[in-house]
């Protein structure tokens, strides 16, 4: 199911148009897709530079077209010899800032142009290398499923545009036998997590119902979650509602803007001595 196919699910049961998400996720991933509605599409392009966590499992001794499973192996190399020790040792150098050239099987645009595309096309290009930062990975366990081959599953925190892909294709090519992901799940994005979210069909029907429940965060509450609150006078809030400037924050960063009766006004942003509207929630 890719994350179109999520959001098309929404729009279905909810009968709203207005559906988005924060971040697209590969059709074999699993976990984490962060859906806006309505007004709340607004919020997601703010939400998709958030940093993430994946769980994933990386089978070394394979190489495959797309960096995953879903692709076709185009090398084998025996990792009967390759270590444990090697194998912690090849992930940690990847750690930290990185310039990580993204899979050719990828949504990056090339020359306007979809990647995946044109590599489906038989053209050959390279991509060029991108600045992420890898917070951490964590190895759990390293176990032989054949004796030619070696799975490492993984826990990585990472900033956004980071490929898990890449990692695995990256370990593998360094440790000399080839890498690629056979499971990719996503547990956080941002301040949203697993452990809060519901399958698709469950959170928009408890949305389209009583408007709250599990999977489910209220508009005020969701920008609460990824900003610093401004708490505004009803002065201050009618003032936003016209696009007008009110005192600066006194801090850098969007911050969400939210009336005294509680409702989402806008996210503002200081310039100089006055924050300003970035984006704004027209009542209703």
């Amino acid at each position: 199911m890719t994350s179109h196919d999520v959001v098309a699910r929404a729009r279905r049961v909810l009968s709203v148009r207005k559906v988005g998400h924060a971040g697209t996720l590969d059709p074999m991933a699993t976990g984490l897709l962060v859906l806006g509605v309505g007004a709340a599409t607004r919020l997601l392009g703010h939400l998709s530079g958030s940093d993430k966590t994946y769980e994933a499992t990386i089978r070394l001794g394979q190489t495959t077209v797309t960096d995953d499973r879903e692709g076709d192996v185009t090398a084998t190399a025996s990792a009967a010899g390759v270590t444990e020790d090697a194998v912690r040792a090849a992930l940690a150098d990847q750690v930290g800032p990185l310039q990580q050239v993204p899979s050719s099987v990828s949504a990056v645009k090339v020359d306007g142009k979809r990647s995946y595309d044109r590599v489906r096309a038989g053209e050959e290009f390279e991509l060029a290398a991108r600045s992420v930062t890898v917070h951490r990975i964590d190895v759990h366990e390293v176990r032989r499923p054949t004796a030619d081959l070696v799975d490492v599953d993984v826990t990585v925190s990472c900033s956004t545009g980071t490929y898990i892909r890449a990692i695995a294709r990256d370990v593998g090519a360094a440790l000399g036998v080839g890498g690629h992901l056979t499971a990719l799940r996503r547990t956080s994005s941002g301040p949203f997590a697993t452990a809060d979210a519901r399958p698709v069909e469950e959170a928009a029907e408890a949305l389209a119902g009583p408007g709250s429940g599990p999977g489910v965060l209220g508009l005020t509450d969701a920008a609460r979650a990824v900003f610093p609150a401004r708490e505004l006078t009803v002065e201050e809030a009618v003032a936003l509602g016209y696009g007008q400037r009110v005192p600066a924050t006194g801090t850098p960063g969007l911050h969400a803007a939210v009336a005294p009766d509680g409702r989402l006004v806008a996210l503002v942003e200081d310039a100089g001595s006055v924050a300003r509207v970035a984006v704004g929630f027209p009542p209703g």
